[in-house]
């Protein structure tokens, strides 16, 4: 550095101080809580305003998705005729197994043979005899499978005034034989379309539905306001730090640390702009659904859901400007970092014990048949759950299967019960003290609120209102040279 640029540099931040003044006011206006905003410059905290009342209708609304109960069903009917109940079974070509001799022929091509139940039909004995000509042959026998479908209609939502869907249930009943271990696996699975209804007639349903729909527009209209307001406050942010780091670097000759500047782009306002697009996308689907133009009730649900949670924690930030009630978020916010790293490596050895508890002792236990029954067994033990019904079940298994289970179980609850969870709390229990202790002290957390601190003006001091009229008066200016040049 020459020597002309230290004396350039310092002539300059020391011959403006009054342009040092007032941007330092007005970065601290920025982080000001919107009560001291009002007595700065008597702006009314409209944001905060409709956050409160976002509240209140999201809740309302969310509240409006009923929950599905059907009331009714019947066998599907096309033309008059109900569809068939499809009783198949899957079975080797060819098996001959004889345990006693230790023999057997097997032909491994898998042959499918299929019957078709009609239901609400009277049979005879002798009928249902020829119609089911299925026989069992346990030797061969893979798997039996029944097949039917079932319509129903949401009649429940008649005595909300809304018009009702009706379903389709397609019902999947699996006998499973493939390991042919004497034990039959039965399993149930059932497939549910939603959808409008061909023909539907509902009295005075119209006025009730044009209600919702308008409340529906209330909420999509507070939210895009909300959208609108929170977006500006972020590009606020980003020009302030913009501005900041450029004034740090003219009048200091530093550079900004990426922490500093982290502390213009305010998360909150990126939260409640998440939960804002999750409302209005949510709200959308909900009047396509009642309108029965759309049936994705699980998608509304999710949204309308995810964006009612993420409106109650974003009030939160209204509680940053008390200390003593913020210390739970500051102590998240802090410890994340460490926290990360520290799961990451816990991540690993959980990752590990569960391939291992998977390939040793899937063929021994229920709970470690897959990797997510694994996951979700040793989940459970590290919160004390699961233990002792697998101890249980793997007493009666062979010594080297039941040594090395009581050696996996020791040992993994030995590191994550009493090592691993007890220094994730250490974490959260220093970064707690360190922010408690940096409370009482006030000790500035960094160079960007040292810099802050150094403004003594208080809200009802009134320079925030001169530079207000300042700025606005600067702007008209320039309106009136650039309408004058052109």
């Amino acid at each position: 550095m020459s020597d002309g640029e230290p004396c350039n540099g310092t002539a300059k931040s020391h011959a403006d101080p009054p342009v040092m003044e007032n941007f330092r006011r007005k970065l601290k206006y920025y982080f000001m809580s919107p009560c001291q905003k009002y007595r700065a410059r008597g702006r009314k905290p409209w944001k905060m305003i409709l956050q409160i009342l976002k509240i209140a209708i999201i809740t309302i609304q969310y509240l409006h998705l009923q929950d599905l109960s059907v009331d009714n069903h019947a066998f599907e009917k096309i033309d008059d005729m109900f569809t068939p109940l499809s009783l198949c079974q899957e079975l080797y070509r060819h098996a001959n197994i004889s345990p006693a001799t230790e023999t057997f022929d097997i032909d491994p091509h898998v042959e499918t043979e299929c019957i078709s139940i009609y239901p609400i039909s009277p049979y005879k004995n002798g009928d249902l005899e020829n119609d089911m000509n299925l026989t069992l042959d346990f030797q061969r026998l893979l798997a039996v499978k029944i097949y039917f479908k079932i319509k129903a209609i949401n009649v429940q939502t008649v005595r909300h005034q809304e018009l009702p869907d009706c379903y389709d249930f397609n019902i999947n009943i699996i006998f499973d034989n493939i390991a042919h271990s004497g034990k039959i696996k039965i399993s149930l699975s059932s497939d549910v379309q939603i959808k409008g209804c061909k023909d539907w007639n509902v009295s005075d349903s119209n006025s009730h539905f044009r209600l919702i729909v308008l409340f529906d527009c209330v909420v999509i209209c507070s939210c895009l306001l909300s959208l609108v307001l929170c977006t500006r406050s972020v590009c606020t942010g980003l020009l302030l730090q913009l501005e900041y780091t450029t004034f740090v670097s003219i009048h200091h000759n530093k550079t900004v640390s990426w922490s500093e500047r982290m502390e213009f782009i305010n998360g909150w306002y990126i939260l409640v702009i998440i939960s804002d697009t999750l409302s209005i996308a949510g709200s959308i689907l909900k009047i396509c659904i009642q309108s029965k133009e759309l049936t994705n009730y699980d998608v509304c649900s999710i949204l309308l859901g995810t964006a009612t949670m993420l409106v109650w924690i974003g009030v939160m930030r209204y509680l940053s400007f008390f200390q003593k009630y913020y210390i739970l978020i500051l102590t998240l916010q802090a410890a994340l970092p460490s926290a990360i790293r520290f799961s990451i490596c816990a991540v690993m050895i959980y990752l590990s014990y569960c391939f291992c508890g998977w390939i040793v002792l899937g063929p021994h236990h229920e709970n470690f048949r897959t990797f997510n029954l694994v996951a979700d067994c040793l989940f459970s033990m590290i919160n004390g759950d699961e233990v002792y019904s697998s101890f249980k079940k793997l007493r009666d298994k062979t010594y080297v299967v039941w040594l090395f289970s009581r050696i996996y179980i020791y040992s993994f609850i030995s590191l994550f019960t009493f090592m691993v969870l007890s220094l994730f709390i250490a974490i959260i229990t220093d970064t707690y003290e360190t922010i408690k202790h940096c409370q009482t002290r006030a000790e500035p957390r960094s160079e960007l609120w040292a810099f802050l601190a150094e403004c003594r003006d208080t809200p009802d001091s009134g320079k925030y209102m001169m530079d207000e009229e300042e700025s606005s008066s600067s702007s008209s200016c320039c309106c009136y040279c650039c309408l004058c040049c052109s």
